[in-house]
């Protein structure tokens, strides 16, 4: 964190940064797209429902919605997290296996397999539900989403042994439009598609970050200030972090605890954005 940084926290009045760019399920904002998103994903994990679609915009909150996700699941679930995707089809069962923990003897991507399944079969013996999240999925090549697609062959006569949730941009949607992946489009039984923020949803959004670092209620940004910031970043979070933060940072270079409508132009013209 910069010198300048700390300074303009201590300013006005922060115990930390309210726009930090990493996502922070502490910051979860409850909108009603990421309250709608959250409350299916953890639905469909309980009830072991196979296959979950979540798409949105880039910086439309879809990672921490995951963290969030992460923090509510019950203590008898089992997570890998994949953040790869540009990965063979071997690549994609090995590191499901790591990321669970799993102790496995190298080979062909069939051996592989048939390790995943036995974890699988004495997980579910055990009473623990086993989720594998993929995040950027728009980046899976054509094979490896039919690999993933086989995954949710992986089940007993009453239950799915794995769930599998993809996340990815729009281009995911595309992607599972195409016509040879018509078996997996089948097997999704979520689909739910992460809709930017409205122009209500951003004033309480900015108010809900400024609340969580400390701000003492007082209205730092006025409401000319907050449309300018709706009309550049079009409701997207990961944007209204972006302008927010230089824009407190300009402040604090003023000497000003209100952020208004000028601040925002100049911070939006100085950004070249």
């Amino acid at each position: 964190m910069t010198h300048d940084a700390k300074m303009y926290e201590k300013f006005y009045g922060f115990t930390e940064n309210p726009f930090n760019m990493t996502p922070d399920s502490k910051y979860f904002y409850p909108s009603e797209e990421h309250q709608e998103a959250l409350d299916r994903l953890i639905y469909a994990i309980n009830e072991r429902k196979g296959f979950v679609v979540i798409t949105g915009e880039i910086g439309s909150g879809k990672t921490t919605i995951c963290r969030t996700l992460l923090n509510q699941l019950n203590a008898d679930t089992d997570v890998a997290l994949i953040f790869n995707t540009h990965i063979t089809c071997k690549e994609l069962i090995a590191n499901i296996l790591d990321d669970l923990g799993v102790e496995y003897k190298n080979g062909p991507k069939s051996k592989l397999l048939s390790q995943l399944n036995n974890y699988l079969i004495n997980q579910l013996s055990r009473d623990r539900n086993v989720v594998v999240i993929i995040d950027e999925a728009q980046n899976l090549s054509q094979r490896v989403l039919e690999e993933v697609r086989m995954l949710s062959n992986l089940e007993t006569e009453k239950q799915k042994l794995l769930q599998v949730i993809l996340m990815g941009q729009p281009e995911l949607k595309e992607k599972l439009r195409q016509k040879s992946l018509e078996q997996f489009k089948q097997r999704i039984w979520i689909r739910y598609h992460i809709e930017p923020l409205t122009m209500d949803e951003v004033t309480s959004y900015i108010n809900h970050r400024l609340h969580i670092a400390g701000a003492n209620g007082e209205a730092i940004f006025n409401e000319d200030a907050v449309e300018s910031i709706y009309q550049w970043s079009k409701g997207i979070p990961r944007l209204i972090n972006f302008i927010c933060d230089n824009a407190l940072l300009s402040g604090y270079v003023y000497n000003t605890k209100t952020i208004d409508k000028k601040i925002i132009e100049e911070v939006i013209k100085e950004k070249e954005i």
